[in-house]
């Protein structure tokens, strides 16, 4: 099948990273290629995640559905190979599917439609990192130890695994370009910059120490933190005592100075496109999974519901596009999969199912403006469901005290409303949309049943002869380099790829 008029798509997916932190959006680190997508493209404002965890929110993405509803409760939860996602819908539609990276799928099937992953993933693919509702509280000391250790080093897991995916990507970008009439989709994936909080000295070096910014909102006392505050502060260890200033100045400045190394990295990728000619002919989406509360109220990594956790990135510059539009209505990560099959043609009203999201190609003022948001692993007694709607974002738990903020003039969420007489009636609509979407108390049930059974069979598992669900990919260099004794100038004539603007010598 041919492209006709159906764009190459590329997304462009980072790790924990906070709108807030971008000047972008008018945060500290400077990001000049993703600048460049905006300056022709498509900045949303106010974008987030569904989820504010890794798995949960990228299988929402990957399959626009919410994440309850695709039994998607924690970072241990599998995606059953039988849901559709959006490669499994392109792929359909006659587009090559390729995933460089991170997608963190839990369960044997580490495909889900791409046809090829070019990289192994950077986290387990089991059952290993399973909330445990019945145990009580629980801990997660890695995340503070990350805080501790923040800075410099010249080498780590996640460079080797993020370089490799950006040598990955682009390499694959090159053999698309050979067969020019074959549409693609390519999903390019990196961890960082997601803890740990460790740079580079070429990326901590860009940033004065002495101006990295404190957060906008310190940590607040005990007696001000609602119940999930608290717990999630005594699941990361930062309960107690906090980190010390000089600490929490090394991750910020780590962090700042790693959304500087991912924009590198987009710029390698874009710069693949282009090289290739397939810039015009390609829509280039860029998101991150969640964000990150980097020290904001004395919280850090994300799961939670305040703005650092739950908003991102989200970028879209489609072929044609030549001047910045910037879209105010709020839009989330589930409407990226029907975005992108109205670009590919593909009908969404004829898909197995209704999704959760709407496409971004239709007119703001034709955009719903409501998002929808939960959580369930780690710190959390019992579904959490956030809606924000307009101005508005109302966070409800069967087990914690309602919250009503008013984004527009209450930014930094220290002012709940949901007490308020002037806002009963705001309270009582949002309540009523919770109550119509989800059904918290039949969601407690099947999450707690999920967790015992999971358990079950990873601690089976554990024992015996083992078989990893790990994805390794397999390399087959064999219609890459030269293989036979004559066959060299044959292996490079057919991996060339022509420069945009000039053509190969020697070819007609």
């Amino acid at each position: 099948m041919t492209r006709g008029s159906r764009p190459n798509i590329i997304i462009l997916q980072a790790d924990q990273m906070a709108a807030h932190a971008l000047q972008l959006y008018g945060g500290f680190s400077a990001t000049p290629n993703l600048a460049g997508i905006a300056d022709a493209g498509t900045v949303f404002e106010n974008a987030y995640c569904n989820y504010p965890l890794c798995a949960p929110s990228r299988f929402s993405m990957m399959t626009g559905q919410l994440p309850m509803a695709i039994g998607a409760f924690d970072n241990a939860a599998e995606l059953p190979a039988s849901l559709p996602t959006l490669a499994h819908y392109l792929r359909g539609a006659g587009y090559q599917t390729c995933l460089s990276g991170k997608m963190h799928f839990i369960g044997p099937d580490q495909l889900h439609g791409f046809e090829e992953r070019v990289t192994t993933e950077i986290y387990p693919s089991d059952f290993a990192w399973l909330p445990d509702w019945s145990s009580g509280e629980q801990s997660f000391a890695p995340v503070r130890n990350s805080i501790e250790t923040g800075g410099v080093c010249a080498w780590n897991m996640q460079l080797a695994f993020d370089e490799d995916v950006t040598f990955q990507a682009t390499r694959k970008i090159y053999e698309y370009a050979r067969h020019p009439d074959d549409p693609f989709c390519l999903v390019v994936s990196l961890t960082h910059p997601h803890h740990p909080f460790l740079v580079t000295p070429e990326y901590w070096e860009q940033f004065d120490h002495n101006e990295i910014p404190e957060p906008s909102v310190g940590r607040l006392p005990d007696s001000e933190l609602d119940a999930h505050s608290e717990r999630a502060r005594r699941l990361l260890g930062v309960h107690e005592t906090d980190v010390t200033s000089e600490q929490r100045r090394n991750a910020r400045h780590a962090y700042f100075a790693a959304i500087r190394y991912v924009d590198d990295k987009i710029g390698t990728v874009l710069g693949a496109l282009e090289a290739t000619g397939a810039s015009d002919s390609t829509a280039v989406f860029m998101v991150s999974d969640h964000g990150e509360m980097l020290g904001e109220r004395g919280l850090w990594a994300k799961d939670c519901f305040f703005e650092w956790a739950m908003r991102i990135p989200f970028l879209m510059k489609l072929p044609g596009d030549g001047d910045r539009r910037r879209v105010s209505k709020n839009v989330s990560l589930v409407d990226l999969m029907p975005t992108i099959l109205d670009l590919a043609g593909v009908d969404v009203n004829a898909l197995s199912e209704p999704l959760a999201g709407n496409s971004l190609l239709a007119d703001e003022a034709d955009l719903s403006g409501r998002v929808l948001a939960e959580y369930s692993a780690e710190a959390a007694q019992s579904p959490m469901v956030m809606i924000r709607d307009g101005d508005y974002k109302f966070v409800h738990a069967e087990t914690d005290s309602p919250m009503l903020f008013d984004l527009s003039t209450d930014p930094g969420e220290l002012d709940n409303l949901a007490t308020s007489e002037g806002h009963t009636a705001i309270v009582d609509d949002l309540s009523g949309q919770v109550a119509e979407i989800w059904d918290l108390e039949e969601l407690d049930v099947a999450i707690r049943l999920s967790q015992r059974r999971r358990s079950v069979v990873g601690d089976a598992l554990a024992l015996g002869r083992h078989t990893s669900w790990d994805y390794e990919p397999e390399r087959d260099y064999s219609d890459v380099y030269v293989r036979d004794a004559s066959g060299g100038e044959i292996a490079d004539r057919r991996v060339r790829v022509p420069a945009k603007g000039y053509r190969l010598p020697g070819v007609d």
